[in-house]
């Protein structure tokens, strides 16, 4: 019988939510993966199936049919493959974790914000920014999973979507600096996030993989696009990040060219 097919970035978040659920489900070698650079124009096959939108994931059926937007991916997925469960079962369960996820784009949008900025007197203003958003995820949590370390027992829905973003802020550690204060109004999230970053089905990337290859982020750039100067995007698949040197941190004084990048 004719496999899925994942059409995905490897180092985009909404990507990674699927390859951590059919993780969770050890189903990965059922579904056939292909990656597509998006530095490069989608391919027209592709165009053709999404009918014109170039976002990614993509799941292709087995039986032909599209389907876009990741977490419809996932619900799809935990459906077809029903044993190992990871969305709750129970009503209630179920509506708990949908409440947290849904407050997921007003969590990573500030974040990429400010990757993105390029005005450093509003450094502070989007620093208080973050902080609010992790305030608000400690007071569901502390709501409604006060002893932790996950939302229920295990690593499961609310996990799988917001793991790819507590990774990708590692691009805020390293650009901006930022870290969760150690004070009692982060206590919670900071044992969710920790928790969710050391869990085995979600190692599919790692901090230099994130550094490296979000740097055009930090110059404003993105997905593809290319900063001033530039003429390889640091997105492209080769060369391979393993071997490109660690880009400047100081995003705001220096714009690194191709040759310091290693592309």
């Amino acid at each position: 019988m004719k496999k899925p097919i994942l059409y995905h970035m490897p180092v985009c978040p909404f990507c990674q939510r699927v390859d951590i659920l059919l993780t969770l489900k050890d189903r990965r070698d059922d579904i056939e993966v292909q990656s597509i650079d998006i530095t490069q124009p989608r391919p027209e096959a592709l165009l053709q199936k999404t009918h014109g939108p170039t976002a990614l994931p993509v799941l292709e059926t087995a039986d032909g049919h599209i389907v876009k937007e990741s977490l419809v991916i996932l619900q799809y997925l935990d459906e077809i493959y029903p044993e190992r469960p990871v969305a709750q079962r129970d009503p209630w369960r179920r509506a708990v974790e949908n409440m947290l996820t849904r407050m997921d784009s007003e969590f990573f949008m500030p974040g990429f914000g400010w990757l993105r900025n390029q005005d450093p007197s509003r450094r502070d203003a989007l620093r208080e920014g973050m902080l609010k958003q992790y305030a608000q995820l400690n007071d569901f949590l502390q709501e409604h999973a006060p002893s932790g370390p996950f939302l229920f027992e295990d690593f499961g829905w609310a996990e799988t979507v917001f793991t790819p973003f507590f990774q990708r802020f590692w691009f805020l550690e390293y650009y901006e600096g930022f870290t969760l204060p150690d004070e009692p109004r982060y206590a919670r999230v900071r044992q969710w996030a920790e928790a969710c970053l050391a869990h085995p089905a979600a190692q599919q990337v790692t901090k230099e993989e994130v550094i490296k290859l979000y740097y055009d982020f930090s110059k404003g750039a993105g997905n593809g696009s290319l900063p001033p100067g530039r003429t390889r995007s640091s997105l492209v698949f080769e060369p391979d990040w393993r071997s490109r040197p660690w880009p400047p941190k100081n995003k705001y004084e220096h714009s690194a060219t191709d040759a310091e990048l290693g592309l």
